[in-house]
């Protein structure tokens, strides 16, 4: 066993992280689950999205009986929805292809959606003590570091490097134990800010320490001009309720539930009136805000109107409407979220001689 591993193992044991509600188990789906959520998310973020998440999908069987609007309702604020959409479609891979038991191989775990090489290994490891190698973000930073790899990780030749290191680091016994350790050690001591080498178990080894090279290393993306774009939401409201439109299944919200959207440049009123046949008694703008991508970012404008009458046929864009309490509770994404917690529901209520009945698919 090398000493890197060596010393990363005892530090585990003394002083890593032993209370997480997914650690303890050797369940593969309740560790999938954990490593899904975790990508591109804190722990303390994810802790009650996977605790309430478990309490309605116990297991495998459970997840892949849902309908998928359910599993975004659970996901809903979480971000990253794709990661969703193929929790819930690797899990119905896993019992009509698997007879509902997690695969053993690293390779039919990377067959399943949203399962790469990394979360593969993490789960073999975890599950079925397999030693394979993880390689995300947290190791890239702490390899880079203490082995004073230049280069951004993403490319594809530093990358393969890294790879190579996390395999060749691989201990021959208590691989879930150093797997762990490494996903602690990036997560509290070798942080992207303020690292604290000080307390690292590895520092007497670490080649960016000796160099001061911690701050510069990993080395960063390359930067390129981040993209802006500008929507209106448009906040159709009428007896109460708000319209929501489902969003198709991939693309930015895949599936979740969503106000229509125009471009600045569209009016409004003419095309509520003349496009969707509503009868409006008047609009009114709310505050702009803006909503940051991985690689975009959207300033928002929303524009809320009071529908006093529906069409008597039906639009070719299908929806519903819902009392603010129910979209809320329904699969939306977080500027939606946003608006609606922002505007209270007081906002939202129109008089009482006015009413309406949910119908989910017609404008």
């Amino acid at each position: 066993m090398s000493d890197f591993a060596l010393r990363l193992i005892d530090w585990q044991r003394l002083a890593g992280r032993h209370d997480l509600p997914w650690q303890g188990s050797r369940d593969p789906y309740r560790v999938w689950l954990s490593e899904i959520m975790l990508q591109q998310t804190q722990v303390m973020t994810v802790i009650p999205y996977y605790q309430r998440f478990v309490v309605r999908f116990p297991d495998v069987a459970s997840l892949a009986a849902a309908e998928l609007d359910e599993v975004l309702a659970h996901w809903s604020g979480l971000g990253y929805y794709s990661r969703a959409r193929n929790l819930h479609a690797a899990a119905r891979r896993v019992m009509a292809d698997f007879g509902g038991v997690f695969p053993l191989r690293t390779d039919d775990l990377e067959s399943l959606p949203g399962i790469g090489r990394s979360t593969a290994a993490a789960i073999a490891a975890f599950c079925f003590g397999t030693r394979a190698a993880i390689l995300d973000g947290n190791v890239k930073r702490v390899l880079t570091r203490q082995f004073g790899v230049a280069g951004y990780p993403g490319e594809k030749a530093v990358e393969t490097r890294l790879w190579t290191l996390a395999e060749s680091l691989l201990p021959a016994e208590g691989v879930d134990i150093y797997t762990q350790a490494l996903m602690d050690m990036g997560a509290t001591l070798c942080t992207r800010g303020r690292p604290r080498c000080e307390a690292c178990p590895v520092a007497v080894s670490c080649v960016a320490l000796a160099t001061q090279q911690v701050a510069s290393l990993p080395t960063p993306k390359p930067r390129k001009a981040v993209p802006h774009k500008t929507v209106r939401f448009v906040i159709l409201h009428h007896a109460g309720r708000v319209w929501l439109q489902q969003r198709p299944p991939s693309g930015i919200w895949g599936g979740l539930w969503s106000f229509p959207e125009l471009t600045m440049d569209d009016d409004v009123l003419a095309v509520c009136q003349e496009q969707w046949r509503l009868q409006v008694a008047g609009t009114q703008a709310l505050p702009d805000f803006r909503h940051v991508f991985t690689h975009f970012s959207l300033q928002i404008a929303p524009q809320l109107v009071d529908v006093v009458s529906l069409p008597l046929t039906v639009n070719e864009a299908s929806g519903c409407w819902m009392q603010p309490d129910e979209a809320l509770a329904a699969g939306i994404p977080a500027p939606v979220r946003k608006v609606l917690l922002a505007m209270g529901a007081e906002q939202l209520q129109i008089s009482d001689d006015l009413t309406a009945e949910t119908d989910c698919n017609s404008l």
